[in-house]
């Protein structure tokens, strides 16, 4: 067999071949079924072969599938920017920039906030603040925000220090408390690190709202956000709102911060924009933002090639719509509930889930040796890659995630489906990873 030339995730690891996909289900050429247990990269959140999402985007392809963002806008980029806008449901107007991946929307997102103190003429806040246990791309712009130690190893010497401020990890506070008695240290933390650097120098502060591949979907305790915002607010910073996996339902509720009284100054969407049936992103900017812009320059400088293609805007634009047709934002809430008490189930006849959390369809199992303690694994059992290794033997996929101490040293997985899923499908999904837990808990111990 010739051997393949195309560059995977590890290159000496096997791959099956996808031949289709229908629904939350995807095949391979052996005729083997999986269930999309976690919508590929938290991303295709509609299923597979939707033929509304395939008719749309043969219908555009009829018109026209490129144009240059310098010489045309098109009707589906500037009708998907209007709908961003009005699903944002804001006293204020959001302007999009559209990119091809949430990496570019987060380098979009950090160049408007210096952008928009230069053209005021302040050319001293220039810093971006970000949290250790997060993750916001793998560009070096976007990968210097990432607090994701082992994403970040390899290029720490081309990557700035923008990670300053305590991840909301309740379950592994790193101030050793415990909420409501910790007052909220993992907020406070980020006033800590403004009053270090200097407010005069910080431009934007960024937060995914529920932490994601870096911690195995970690919520904030409340009031987290509110005490965010009000510390951005008082110190003249901007927020930027980390929305690429939690965007457009994923969380049961159209944004992850609609779960908080909060709105950003800047958004940064993917994945769920297209559901994974077309590489788009967005970079959402509020009118506050964007004003010393339309005053100054005129310009935004940022921009690619494929940006606002309309074949892309056309697509998203029909996901956003078969989403809100189909109630499919609460259909994540509502089986993302019934998701999570299967979970929690699981975890208490099971010796080695330490904690399951989540909302809506976005929930993060964390693996531990000792449930009182919360001790780790040690690096050597691999336990995240037998379960995910385990789980695609059977049939069902699970997204790999860090978790621990630093999110470096601990296990865990995201589950994740399409919003689709039937509360059947749910159970026969539960019943797989509960034999996978078995099976590689007895290995292991």
């Amino acid at each position: 067999m010739k051997r393949s030339l195309l560059i995977k995730p590890m290159m000496n690891e096997f791959y099956p071949i996808v031949t289709h996909g229908d629904g939350i289900y995807l095949y391979d050429d052996t005729g083997k079924k999986y269930i999309d247990g976690c919508s590929g990269a938290v991303t295709a959140c509609i299923g597979h072969v939707v033929p509304e999402i395939v008719e749309a985007m043969n219908d555009q392809a009829k018109k026209v599938s490129f144009v240059y963002r310098s010489q045309f806008t098109s009707e589906p980029a500037e009708q998907l920017a209007n709908k961003l806008n009005e699903l944002l449901s804001s006293d204020n107007d959001y302007w999009s920039f559209f990119v091809n991946s949430g990496s570019e929307a987060i380098e979009t997102a950090m160049k408007v906030s210096i952008q928009h103190w230069q053209e005021q003429g302040n050319y001293q806040k220039n810093k971006i603040l970000s949290r250790w246990i997060s993750y916001h791309g793998i560009t070096i712009g976007a990968l210097s925000l990432s607090g994701h130690v082992k994403r970040r190893e390899r290029f720490v010497s081309m990557l700035e220090d923008c990670p300053a401020v305590a991840a909301p990890y309740c379950y592994r506070c790193p101030f050793n408390s415990s909420f409501p008695e910790c007052k909220l240290a993992c907020a406070t933390d980020l006033e800590t690190a403004v009053e270090r650097i200097g407010a005069e120098q910080i431009a934007a502060f960024i937060a995914e709202p529920v932490v994601g591949a870096a911690g195995g979907v970690i919520l904030p305790p409340p009031g987290y956000y509110e005490k965010v915002r009000e510390i951005c607010d008082r110190h003249n910073i901007l927020f930027i709102a980390d929305e690429v996996m939690t965007g457009i339902g994923r969380t049961g509720k159209m944004f992850g911060l609609n779960h908080w009284n909060v709105q950003a100054d800047i958004i940064a969407l993917g994945k769920g924009m297209s559901a994974g049936y077309t590489p788009i992103a967005a970079t959402l900017v509020s009118e506050k933002v964007i004003s010393p812009i339309l005053k100054g320059s005129n310009s935004i400088m940022s921009g690619h090639t494929l940006s606002a293609n309309p074949q892309s805007a056309a697509t998203s634009l029909a996901v956003v719509r078969y989403i809100e047709n189909n109630k499919l934002v609460e259909n994540a809430n509502k089986l993302g509930a019934h998701l999570l008490k299967r979970l929690k189930e699981l975890a208490i006849s099971s010796p080695i889930i330490g904690d399951v959390r989540g909302v809506g369809l976005m929930i993060g199992i964390e693996f531990v040796t000792d449930k009182q303690s919360k001790k780790s694994f040690p690096k050597s059992s691999m336990v995240t890659k037998k379960v995910v290794d385990q789980a695609r033997e059977k049939g069902l996929l699970v997204y790999p995630s860090a978790a621990g101490k630093e999110g470096v040293h601990g296990d865990a997985i995201i589950i994740a489906p399409p919003f689709t899923i039937t509360k059947l499908e749910i159970d026969q999904l539960v019943s797989i990873l509960e034999k996978v837990v078995s099976e590689v808990e007895s290995e292991i111990t």
